[in-house]
């Protein structure tokens, strides 16, 4: 990429960038930082980075969002979150936010929000008007879908998170699955939105910068009313 920055950006939270990394690699990072966060050994942290071409899907019966499996052009990992088939692959932004969800209250659907709040104003910064469809967790540009959301839990820790295509590049391994799920579903990435190219530190930046102010904000919101 690389994204420039490791850095503290609120007394309680740490950004870091991973840059372009394997799933698995990525992966066995999250769940080691989950346990370091459990046991009070490191700050809470937001991971941002771009992965090599994978398609991950949660762990359920229905497969059938991966379409033909044996014909898909990129390995397929199976995963501790919530949710159906997506793509991740280079020109898309990842963010995999390790945070102690007791000061949400221990809400999922409140944090899933939060997810979309950060996602819809990242897009705003960038010019693109980005907004929630009823029943569908997820950020959409019209009746484009741009960023996917899929978290997981362990021990009221969260792990996972959140996927927006940046540039076109992002889109073509969506071609051979359904997306989340959705049927007809079509991708639209930052980039083409915006009617500028983006590169992915640069939206990495404004991304770790909305994602603290958003989630200072929400905590004091909630503490305000306990």
């Amino acid at each position: 990429m690389p994204l420039p920055f490791s850095r503290p950006v609120n007394p309680s939270l740490t950004t870091t960038s991973l840059d372009r990394i394997s799933y698995n690699d990525a992966l066995a990072i999250q769940e080691q930082t989950v346990a370091d966060l459990r046991k009070g050994l490191c700050p809470e942290t937001l991971f941002l980075l771009e992965h090599h071409p994978v398609y991950t899907i949660g762990r359920r019966r229905d497969k059938s969002s991966l379409g033909m499996e044996a014909l898909l052009p990129h390995p397929v990992v199976e995963i501790n979150r919530g949710g159906q088939a997506t793509f991740h692959g280079y020109g898309q932004l990842v963010g995999y936010p390790i945070l102690n969800l007791d000061s949400l209250g221990r809400d999922l659907h409140l944090y899933l929000r939060f997810l979309e709040d950060v996602l819809i104003a990242l897009c705003s910064s960038f010019g693109v008007s980005a907004s929630r469809r009823d029943g569908l967790t997820g950020t959409w540009v019209g009746e484009k879908k741009i960023a996917s959301i899929g978290v997981g839990v362990r021990h009221w820790i969260s792990m996972h998170g959140f996927a927006i295509n940046i540039t076109p590049e992002s889109l073509e391994g969506f071609r051979h699955i359904v997306p989340c799920g959705i049927a007809a579903v079509q991708m639209t990435d930052l980039s083409t939105e915006s009617g500028s190219p983006l590169s992915l530190d640069t939206v990495a930046s404004a991304a770790s910068s909305i994602f603290s102010e958003k989630l200072t904000s929400l905590r004091n919101a909630i503490s305000a009313q306990q």
